[in-house]
């Protein structure tokens, strides 16, 4: 009965929010709590909310502070000068245009918004790609791998709903990940050089203008692509503060990477910081929390209402039901190779899915039922991640949409473009994740 209750929980749950019919928020909410009153879960039901939303509140509050840092820093200008720089190097040069796009998109990708770094990136370089000739369909391709990698961030979506949807520490997910990220970032690197090299060999030439000559690109038009600035993004510019910020930042990533303090006090000092020297009246500081929170209370709202999904699932013991039937359905020899199979799960699950669906709906499942074969919850997050490359490409992500729109190319353009070099990015992911020890390939 239990087994039952949860999987037609689940089913409904996803197919509320894949059809659109509620928001992921009202789903998570209300969903969990109608299947513990139908399984006669009432009296108990508050005690295992409270027990859920416990264990995911340091995420949802790390995710909050991150991407309001972020935000700031975008907004004192801290990237300015590094999308300058780029643009200078490139020199009319196409495969310098679509390797220093990839390395924008990366930077620009880690405040973990997608839509942030689609407009920032787009904005800034399809105009040299314009002038140059080059293919939008090799930007849309490289923002989005590029994004890809930086996705798996502990402030971005998918780390920080495995970690909830287990409920184990960001940090657990993520430090065994960073050199794994490093070298799928420099394979999205090399794949820009060879597409770049394609389409420098398609042009036949280094120097291409609108009109039929060559000319000699100048630093002078060099800054005519740069974007026009609005007079309020200009007043929040702090170009004197650049070294500080710099500074403030770099400590931030050594602190995370060095585990000084939980993730989440690190991002609440860090940003408290930021306003303090950039924004230092009262006035400015309320403006700038203000004009970031709506981003912030979108993400950790999901969270805090994956709580619920998590602490009514575990409490009730559906979850160790439904692991229970999953595992009688399974070879017993498929049993060990719980995490290479979840690592491919997720290539067309959250492709067909939403991350919301797969995360908080089938990751715990798995879980559970690898727990038997003594793979640990840690391992099987790690795992899940490993089809995010492909799910970007899904036609449930809504910014990949305004990638399309912005690029001013097709949707189904772009997935046919892009499809088979992020089936290979996953899959690079997965070899380093299986070399580097994030999960093992069997448990025996």
């Amino acid at each position: 009965m239990l087994s039952f209750l949860g999987y037609a929980m689940i089913a409904t749950f996803m197919a509320l929010i894949m059809t659109k019919r509620l928001s992921p928020l009202v789903a998570l909410t209300t969903v969990p709590i109608a299947f513990a009153l139908m399984g006669g879960f009432g009296p108990e039901m508050g005690d295992m909310i409270i027990e859920g939303l416990r264990k995911v509140a340091p995420t949802a509050i790390m995710v909050m502070f991150a991407i309001m840092y972020f935000g700031v820093m975008f907004d004192t200008g801290l990237f300015d000068p590094i999308i300058r720089t780029f643009l200078k190097l490139i020199k009319g040069d196409p495969l310098k245009a679509v390797v220093y796009a990839t390395l924008l998109a990366g930077l620009v990708s880690l405040d973990g918004d997608g839509s942030t770094t689609y407009m920032i990136t787009v904005t800034a370089m399809l105009p040299l790609f314009k002038r140059l000739r080059l293919d939008p369909l090799c930007l849309t391709c490289m923002v989005i791998l590029a994004a890809s990698v930086t996705n798996l961030l502990p402030w971005s979506g998918p780390l920080a709903r495995a970690a909830s949807s287990l409920q184990v520490e960001t940090s657990e997910l993520f430090l065994p990940f960073v050199p794994v990220l490093i070298i799928s970032f420099l394979g999205v690197l090399a794949l820009a050089y060879f597409v770049g090299l394609s389409e420098r060999k398609r042009l036949g030439t280094l120097r291409l203008s609108v009109g039929a000559a060559a000319t000699v690109f100048d630093e002078d038009a060099n800054e005519g692509w740069t974007p026009a600035m609005s007079e309020e993004d200009a007043e929040l510019r702090r170009p004197k503060m650049f070294w500080l910020n710099a500074i403030l930042t770099l400590g931030l990533m050594a602190a995370l990477v060095m585990e000084v303090l939980p993730v989440a006090v690190l991002f609440m000092v860090a940003f408290s910081i930021a306003l303090l020297i950039n924004y230092p009246h009262i006035h400015d500081q309320r403006r700038r929390i203000s004009s970031h929170a709506p981003t912030a209370l979108n993400q950790i709202s999901i969270f805090l209402a994956a709580g619920i999904l998590a602490g009514i699932l575990s409490g009730t013991g559906m979850v160790d039901a439904m692991s229970t039937s999953f595992l009688s359905l399974l070879p017993e020899t498929w049993g060990p190779y719980m995490a290479p199979i979840t690592a491919l799960a997720s290539i067309p699950g959250t492709f067909f899915m939403s991350n919301d669906a797969f995360y908080y709906g089938v990751l715990p499942v798995l879980a559970k039922a690898a727990e038997v074969y003594g793979i640990t919850h840690a391992e099987i997050g790690r795992a899940s991640l490993i089809g995010q490359p492909v799910h970007l490409l899904s036609p449930l992500v809504a910014s990949t949409y305004l990638l399309c729109g912005l690029a001013g190319v097709e949707f189904s353009d772009h997935q046919k473009f892009t499809m088979k070099l992020a089936f290979a990015l996953s899959f690079l992911i997965m070899a380093l994740s299986l070399m580097f020890g994030l999960f093992p390939m069997s448990s025996t």
